[in-house]
């Protein structure tokens, strides 16, 4: 007898992706309010501007340890459950950075925030899985796109409220639309057809198979890489311009930083047509496009960095192709087995926050060291470095032959799930 055909695989409707995309932007942007209020939180607490960077910065190493510790967890338990505790668990310390008192108390909720921001990188894998594979780039994208809505709002809002009601004010509002979120979640994540396939073994086990699948994954340790250089300068930008703004010299308020922030719009406009793009062109191809693009808007920064008009220019550049770098690298692992695509995204954003809190200590130190042009300097080295990286990422796995070696170099029982991803790719 012939088997009946098999179920046709249910992917989330186009409304269901753009709710998805709005979750993604509301709980990304508690980490980004500090940015252009940075100064303002400073002289408040009163310490110093390369003090200020330490908030950002333990942020986003305890997101790191939390993404670490909680996001494998994914792959194990309900991703509408694990998101339904940890955007909970943000409402409450987002409370307690606007309650805080002290440097010290504000700091430590700003740190505890991070480690619970686990929803934002939660929301990828479980939309990947349900979203057909010629459409990864493009729904990936959205989601992107989301998480960069979210940060431009956090910083033009938290720009504009500080200015004419003071940076208390930011979190305040930020705990209200967050405590909105919390209720209203569970009608935006659907409920999951079925219970994830859990993996065996221990949660230690778990942990340990974040590493294993990393060392069988090395390309996607290499755009984790590329991605943590990426961040490190997209938060060394913010922090630094949002200091130079307002130092004396510029004389900006913190509201002008916010205006600047809106220049992301394009980013949200862009990126997922450049997500479609690199479904058509391939992955490594479109990101080695967008690195050499940046490195252009990156080398106009300090040239342009002293009017507040003519920097729009270099800011338009960064933005309109940064994120297509993150998008371009997550497309190389998301394809896959759906089993461990979790476990990969955990290794490759913990290395995205590890960047980016060096970066977050770099930007304010080095801007407190040596001004604007020191800054510039150190934006140029970085962003000549993942251009540099994303060519040879290009020559080592962009062609057949390439790809054909780097899979006989792997695991055997890494080899099924990597033809996947190289297939889909080219």
């Amino acid at each position: 007898m012939t088997p009946p055909p098999a179920a046709a695989p249910q992917y989330l409707s186009r409304g269901q992706e753009f709710a998805l995309m709005v979750t993604a932007a509301v709980v990304t942007a508690n980490a980004y309010y500090i940015h252009p209020i940075i100064g303002e939180v400073a002289a408040h607490f009163a310490v110093s501007e390369a003090q200020i960077g330490i908030v950002p910065a333990l942020n986003q190493l305890a997101l790191a340890l939390g993404i670490l510790l909680l996001l494998p967890l994914g792959d194990r338990y309900s991703n509408k459950v694990l998101c339904l505790i940890f955007v909970s668990a943000q409402a409450l310390f987002m409370l307690g950075m606007a309650l805080a008192q002290d440097f010290a108390s504000f700091t430590a909720a700003s740190t505890a925030l991070g480690f619970v921001t686990i929803a934002p990188y939660l929301i990828p894998a479980f939309a990947s899985k349900r979203v057909a594979p010629q459409r990864l780039g493009q729904v990936t994208a959205l989601l992107t796109a989301g998480v960069i809505f979210g940060i431009l709002v956090a910083r033009v809002g938290a720009g504009v409220v500080a200015e004419y009601y003071g940076w208390r004010a930011v979190y305040w509002c930020a705990f209200g639309v967050m405590a909105g979120v919390t209720v209203f979640l569970p009608l935006t994540l659907k409920s999951e057809q079925a219970p994830p396939k859990r993996p065996q073994g221990s949660y230690g086990a778990l942990l340990a198979s974040v590493f294993a699948l990393a060392r069988q994954n090395r390309e996607m340790v290499f755009s984790a890489v590329m991605q943590a250089c990426n961040f490190a300068s997209f938060t060394i930008t913010w922090l630094a311009l949002a200091l130079h703004l307002t130092s004396d010299e510029m004389g900006y308020g913190v509201d002008v930083v916010g205006y600047l922030a809106a220049i992301a719009v394009v980013s949200i406009i862009a990126t997922p047509r450049l997500g479609r793009l690199a479904d058509r062109i391939g992955a490594r191809r479109a990101r080695a496009a967008a690195a050499a693009v940046q490195l252009i808007g990156v080398i106009l920064l300090y040239p342009l960095g002293w009017s507040v008009w003519w920097i729009i220019v270099p800011l338009f550049i960064v933005n309109l192709v940064g994120p297509t770098i993150d998008v371009t690298g997550r497309m190389l692992f998301l394809t896959q087995d759906p089993q461990i695509r979790t476990r990969l995204t955990t290794s490759y954003i913990v290395m995205m926050f590890i960047g980016g809190a060096v970066g977050s200590m770099l930007g304010t130190a080095i801007y407190d060291w040596g001004g604007w042009a020191a800054t510039c300097a150190l934006l140029l080295a970085i962003s000549a470095t993942i251009l540099i990286m994303s060519l040879l990422a290009l020559r080592i796995w962009g062609g057949p032959k390439r790809r054909e070696a780097a899979l006989a170099d792997c695991p055997p029982d890494a080899r099924e799930t990597g033809s996947q991803d190289h297939g889909a790719q080219v």
